[in-house]
């Protein structure tokens, strides 16, 4: 394996419910490399989402600690852990997650308008890549679900992040459409470009996560690797 992009020691989390504690992690070891293709699965519940939480820095974990490229980020500020999440992470949700009021086109373009670099040319090819050149002035409620899908891939990877954090992406599709999805993903990641990143997809379904070079496996808060 390579030099690690970031790395997992020991990761703990617990939540609290009313007046107790549930512990969903515990003593979480893992290492992504760059180019890995690692699918995480679990049942519901199981603390999958958790773990892709904290690697892109939304959660900080109770215990362990995270390190990228080697780096401790324990000590990172709030503002530092933004903005490191802002240039080198790329989050694929669910539910999508796009903006109402902004077009597709927009809404791609998003990250890059953030770090004060929008380029909408740059946010059309992608969504050219993804196939939807004639949607991009489209808001969200104009668009399928897949097609809203593929909106949210173009702005995971607007600024070529090196960690691609992807959160049961098919999960709203039906399965010939969540198909075609992860398609889109893998073919893209596999580009030139990408090749020094990771892809990271948490998954339920056991189709998706065999198709990871890597696969692990949450259960009773640890990890097995399979």
């Amino acid at each position: 394996m390579s030099n690690p992009l970031i790395e997992a020691r020991g990761i703990g989390k617990t939540y609290r419910m009313g007046s107790g504690t549930v512990p969903v992690l515990s003593g979480i070891d893992l290492t992504i490399a760059p180019g890995d293709f690692l699918t995480i699965c679990g049942a519901s519940g199981s603390g999958k989402s958790t773990l892709l939480q904290i690697l892109g820095g939304l959660q900080r974990p109770d215990s362990g600690e995270l390190l990228w490229r080697g780096e401790a980020t324990r000590g990172w500020s709030r503002a530092r852990i933004a903005a490191w999440r802002g240039r080198q992470v790329g989050f694929v949700f669910q539910s999508y997650q796009l903006l109402p009021e902004f077009s597709a086109v927009e809404n791609v373009d998003l990250p890059a308008v953030i770090r004060g670099e929008g380029d909408r040319e740059a946010s059309l090819a992608l969504l050219r890549g993804f196939g939807l050149a004639e949607r991009a002035e489209h808001r969200p409620n104009e668009l399928s679900g897949g097609e809203q899908q593929r909106v949210a891939l173009a702005r995971a990877l607007r600024n070529r992040p090196s960690l691609i954090l992807a959160d049961e992406p098919t999960g709203s599709l039906d399965r010939e459409t969540g198909r075609e999805i992860l398609r889109y993903l893998t073919e893209r990641v596999a580009r030139p470009e990408f090749a020094s990143s990771a892809l990271v997809v948490v998954t339920h379904d056991p189709e998706i996560a065999a198709l990871g070079a890597r696969r692990v496996v949450v259960e009773g808060g640890k990890l097995r690797e399979t």
